[in-house]
């Protein structure tokens, strides 16, 4: 859990009363690899921190999956839209490897908000942060070569990446596994 308050105290300092509060609130939940966390159709309940694991955000399809994100070791990740609209999700989340998450609820997290000085802060700079990292990878979509896009990845996270099967990746970057292939073999 020190994890956890050291990734908040980058956003805002922490009292241990604030501490407190925030931390009797998470439930720790593991999940083994290849398991859907949040399914389409379902709603979002929970904010979560992993303290291990890959996730990848998907668009099921019949013909082939659509990949739009990838949350690593020691970030925060949500089906967001849906835990603040409280609407399904058209969308997965699916552990790729075995995954360890720290998850406050819905409820739990509105109470954090009310009952500590800086839970507002938090969530305020929470909320930006998915923002420009939302807004950074549709620029990307829009603006970068796939492989840019591929190299940007790599860049953030060369440790994970090599854990991330190549189909999965090759659909984040908008291209088939052969392109992909095509690429690595350029940079390599």
């Amino acid at each position: 859990m020190q994890q956890i308050r050291n990734n908040l105290e980058l956003m805002a300092k922490l009292s241990d009363e604030d501490w407190n509060i925030f931390s009797s609130k998470l439930i720790r939940q593991e999940f083994p690899k290849k398991t859907a966390i949040l399914q389409t159709g379902h709603i979002e309940n929970y904010l979560s921190f992993i303290e291990k694991g890959i996730l990848r955000y998907y668009i099921p399809s019949e013909n082939k999956d659509l990949t739009f994100t990838f949350v690593f070791d020691g970030e925060f990740t949500s089906g967001y839209d849906s835990f603040i609209t409280r609407l399904p999700v058209n969308y997965t989340i699916e552990a790729l490897s075995d995954t360890i998450l720290w998850r406050v609820s819905y409820n739990d997290l509105q109470d954090i908000y009310a009952e500590t000085k800086v839970g507002n802060t938090i969530g305020r700079l929470a909320s930006e942060d998915l923002f420009i990292k939302k807004s950074k990878r549709e620029l990307s979509l829009l603006n970068d070569s796939a492989e840019q896009r591929y190299l940007n990845l790599f860049t953030e996270q060369p440790h994970l990446i090599q854990k991330i099967p190549q189909k999965y990746l090759a659909s984040y970057i908008g291209i088939t596994p052969q392109a992909l292939s095509r690429i690595r073999k350029r940079i390599y």
